[in-house]
């Protein structure tokens, strides 16, 4: 299988990490989204990354999508539980990460545009949402290690990837003082082997 996305995507280092946890063997093929004749439009008519594209050539897109496949696909270090409720539970988190993360892009993309351009309304909203995800999320962790059990879940890794995404973009926005419990689980996650290799780089 091979996995098309950039090596800045938030979902696309998500899912990276899913296939190492897993220890699942792909090629990855790296490419920018944004340009207008893209390669992505090729396996995803959403112009979106990440993409996986199966053996038969066929393309699964969205990276909740993509991490569920994945999480069938072996056996190995299964991390989304069967369990209904603790299946909801980490979806939910999940979600909830990859809403902050939505929110930062959309923050991200603003301040790129020209400062006429800009709508401070939008951007107030955008930072506000991120507060009360990054509050949320704190809430749900509390003083476990981990959001769910004794082993790392789909929604640790999906905090993660989110706080990772936002240390990249906005390095000035001080979450760990706000959130220390965050930052203990970040700096765990940060020595395991498939987050060292995913690190976001622009």
């Amino acid at each position: 299988m091979k996995l098309v996305t950039s090596l800045t995507s938030p979902y696309g280092r998500k899912v990276r990490v899913v296939l190492a946890e897993k220890k699942i063997p792909f090629q990855l093929q790296v490419e920018n989204p944004w340009l207008p004749d893209s390669p992505v439009l090729a396996v995803n008519p959403l112009g979106k990354v990440p993409v996986l594209v199966l053996e038969d050539g066929v393309s699964v897109f969205d990276s909740r999508v993509i991490v569920e496949y994945l999480d069938h696909v072996s056996p190995v270090a299964h991390l989304i539980p069967a369990e209904l409720k603790n299946r909801m539970v980490v979806r939910g988190i999940e979600a909830l990460a990859d809403g902050v993360t939505d929110a930062t892009v959309a923050l991200y993309l603003e301040r790129k545009r020209a400062p006429a351009q800009q709508s401070d309304d939008w951007m107030a909203m955008q930072e506000k949402t991120v507060v009360r995800g990054l509050e949320a999320l704190s809430e749900a962790l509390g003083e476990n290690v981990w959001f769910l059990g004794n082993s790392m879940t789909l929604a640790d890794v999906a905090c993660g990837c989110t706080l990772g995404y936002l240390d990249l973009r906005f390095p000035d926005i001080d979450w760990r003082s706000a959130h220390p419990n965050l930052t203990k689980l970040v700096d765990k996650l940060a020595t395991r082997a498939s987050f060292k290799e995913t690190v976001p780089t622009v």
